[in-house]
């Protein structure tokens, strides 16, 4: 049975309901953040192990956003006791999509047991079903994309052109701005693990198509990034009630540990005290998300380029389980700490990525380009190495790379090994001079922050979309 506690809405009362996986969860809460603060109430649905990710919001809002927890629905491939991404990797995301989509009838009939139920839903793009919830309620459904419009633009062709896209071994979007192509194996993973005829496979891809027939669409980017991409989604789908408000973590509430449960004020010292020593601009981010941990050949690779760059770093090292260790995963090479002791840092688990993208120290960032990381490297000025692996982060390489010019690719695809000769010569020569790429970095820094003050785009778009949610409510 759902809990929520019971109070009356004297504002328009909105329902937001996130997906529980860091990159999608963050600028969701973020913006839910700004629509308390503008003057919306909230209930927020979780299910019980994701409750504690609402904390910095329930103490910031604690009049106007609520939690509806309800408890997380069973399915037969995921293991008891297992309700984020984190703990199923990124090959279960369309199992919870589907678990999650047993609770169109129980939200069904909460909405019909309240006296003044919400009056719109916002929703992640994983949980497209809540679109056919929101047509049986009668009231507008927004999609929320944790990224930009340039994927949302991807998506939409690929979906709606399965057996065509599925035959090719390269794919050309012409009818997007610059005509990006690209390979079979480069296109966001969920499409390519895509079954037909899996029922489990044709939820996800009715979920995806009926994003499309939603209200509105908002977007955790900015105009200076994607300007081009942004018209042409508004072209699509024929109406501007596609709001690109980002990037959202800009706006969220002040949280030094975003996104860790369990951090140490210790570690932060730690890694302060050794990037306020390195000149300005000297030091490489390395860093891979969550979910990727690298294998044995692949973190000797990456050792050996970092040592050849003899360029200063932070490198952060995902742990694996006992067995994952045994077998080489995410093993720092043997001597390597020692030999770099004055070079570089290891960190082990998890570390402060935004505070370290925006010390004066760092310069560039070699990373997997997974969109929450690639915003938060924008608001730290700082130029992408990219190494994109899996999910929607070859469409974001080529957005920093060949679009914007603010990075350059070290390496491509999850199981690939880099030459650590080529990759440590590409990191040096990049932080070195860059080609104009630290300029360009800066420039879209100052950008990102033009866009998010007052009579910038994105708020200037959260304003308009803040006030076409307060019109539902009259």
């Amino acid at each position: 049975m759902a809990t929520v506690a019971t109070r009356s809405y004297p504002h328009p009362h909105i329902l937001v309901f996130p997906y529980p996986a860091q990159g999608h969860m963050l600028p969701l809460l973020d913006l839910t953040h700004q629509l308390a603060l503008h003057g919306l109430t909230i209930t927020i649905l979780v299910t019980p192990k994701n409750l504690p990710f609402l904390s910095p919001l329930l103490s910031s809002h604690p009049s106007s956003i609520t939690p509806l927890v309800f408890p997380f629905p069973s399915h037969p491939l995921i293991p008891p006791g297992v309700e984020h991404v984190k703990d199923v990797g990124n090959c279960g995301k369309r199992l919870i999509m589907n678990a999650l989509g047993k609770l169109e009838d129980p939200l069904f009939n909460w909405f019909n047991s309240q006296s003044n139920p919400p009056v719109a839903i916002i929703s992640d793009f994983f949980l497209g079903w809540t679109q056919h919830l929101a047509t049986r309620l009668q009231i507008p459904r927004l999609t929320f994309y944790s990224s930009g419009a340039f994927l949302v633009s991807v998506f939409d062709y690929i979906w709606n052109n399965v057996e065509k896209v599925k035959s090719l071994s390269e794919v050309e979007f012409g009818h997007l701005p610059g005509s990006p192509v690209f390979k079979q194996e480069h296109l966001p993973s969920l499409f390519k693990l895509y079954k037909r005829s899996d029922p489990d496979w044709e939820l996800v891809k009715d979920g995806l198509l009926a994003n499309a027939k939603s209200w509105g669409y908002v977007l955790n980017s900015f105009d200076a990034l994607e300007g081009e991409y942004v018209q042409w989604l508004k072209t699509h789908v024929a109406h501007d009630r596609v709001f690109n408000v980002g990037p959202l973590s800009l706006i969220g509430p002040v949280v030094s540990d975003r996104g860790n449960s369990g951090s140490s004020s210790d570690l932060n010292d730690q890694v302060m005290t050794w990037l306020n020593q390195c000149p300005d601009g000297s030091v490489v981010y390395v860093c891979f998300g969550r979910q990727k941990l690298l294998r044995k050949e692949q973190m000797e690779a990456l050792a050996n380029g970092l040592e050849k760059s003899d360029t200063r770093f932070i490198w952060v090292v995902k742990p694996g389980t006992t067995q994952q260790h045994v077998e080489g995963f995410g093993v720092v090479p043997d001597g390597f700490e020692q030999r770099n002791a004055g070079q570089g840092l290891v960190v082990k688990g998890w570390a402060p990525q935004a505070l370290i993208l925006n010390h004066k120290a760092v310069g560039g960032f070699l990373s997997h380009c997974g969109w929450n990381s690639v915003s938060e490297a924008i608001v730290g000025g700082v130029m992408m190495l990219a190494w994109p692996m899996e999910a929607d982060q070859f469409v974001n390489a080529r957005l920093l790379v060949d679009d914007m010019g603010v990075g350059v690719r070290v390496c491509e695809g999850a199981d690939s090994v880099p030459n650590s000769d080529e990759l440590g010569r590409v990191i040096s020569e990049a932080m070195t001079e860059g080609g104009g790429m630290k300029t360009k970095a800066k420039d879209l820094k100052e950008k990102a922050f033009a866009a998010m003050s007052h009579g910038g785009s994105s708020m200037n778009d959260l304003v308009r979309f803040v006030k076409e949610l307060g019109q539902l409510g009259s």
